[in-house]
């Protein structure tokens, strides 16, 4: 097992590459722990025509051991480029914290979009992560959906470095963009009440104006945190389709309240399907999907 990042990168890398790419990669590294920081910007630049496209596509060891060395962290995903860009930003000296910073700014302000996909996708690896908290900010401002889904996708930073109000802020835009929550990593764990009651106004507007909600909505809602949501899943019952009535069914599901069960036993089948685990997120997901 590679005990460091960088170590795991470069036998995943090593294990794919032909052997004239991998040694230029060797030599790229060589040169970017040197502290060079043009050498950094060159070979970061040069990854995508010299390494191509192709997908990591880990082994389920390899996925496994990604899991260990950062939880949350998903490098399967990525492409081959993306891979060797992580690797060649970690491979930079970060002795100095404020230096280190200051040369990603650089990639960062002159990357063209599939740079900053890498480097916001490689943010949960970089060392002193709460230099970095604000770049994450700029990437849920952004306009470009893939750089957002760079951040808000598959990405354990946001769960662990955002504060509340820009976390509630990168779920509430993956709504407005039409992105999937359940990629979100940590999405139940930082649930709160400024979200839940933020997404059933969100929902109230919807309905207003004659809109649909997206179902995966609900899974932040929380009854308890936002008693008046219980109108809101009621109505849903009531009036909604068969997914919606699922969602919601999945969010009552893991409340204790009084209320939550009430409005549960409404709808008995999908009760039963949750119970028995033939109904979850993840498959309700795959249904949207399809």
């Amino acid at each position: 097992m590679s005990s460091t990042v960088p170590s795991f990168l470069r036998a995943c890398l090593s294990a794919r590459l032909t052997p004239d790419i991998d040694a230029w990669v060797t030599q790229s590294c060589q040169l970017i722990e040197s502290g060079d920081a043009k050498q950094l910007a060159l070979r970061f630049g040069l990854a995508s025509r010299r390494v191509g496209k192709a997908q990591l596509e880990l082994t389920p060891d390899e996925r496994n051991e990604a899991e260990i060395l950062s939880p949350g962290w998903n490098p399967g995903l990525w492409s081959l480029t993306e891979a060797v860009r992580t690797l060649f930003v970690l491979s930079f000296p970060h002795d100095d914290p404020a230096v280190y910073q200051a040369t990603l700014d650089k990639l960062f302000a002159t990357g063209e979009v599939a740079e900053m996909i890498a480097l916001y996708q490689a943010l949960p690896l970089l060392p002193c992560p709460e230099r970095f908290v604000d770049r994450a900010g700029e990437g849920i401002r952004t306009n470009i959906k893939s750089v957002f889904a760079a951040v808000a996708h598959h990405n354990s930073f946001p769960a662990a470095h955002l504060a509340e109000g820009m976390w509630n802020q990168m779920v509430l835009k993956c709504l407005f963009v039409e992105l999937s929550l359940f990629p979100i990593v940590g999405l139940d764990a930082r649930r709160n009440a400024e979200l839940s009651r933020m997404l059933s106004d969100y929902a109230h507007e919807r309905w207003a104006a004659k809109r649909s909600v997206h179902p995966e909505l609900w899974r932040c809602v929380d009854i308890d945190l936002t008693p008046a949501a219980e109108q809101d899943f009621q109505k849903v019952i009531q009036e909604g389709s068969a997914v919606e009535q699922e969602a919601v069914g999945l969010s009552l599901a893991r409340s204790k309240s009084a209320a939550a069960h009430k409005l549960l036993a409404e709808i008995p089948e999908i009760a039963e399907r949750i119970k028995s685990g033939k109904l979850s997120w993840e498959s309700l997901v795959v249904r949207l999907a399809g």
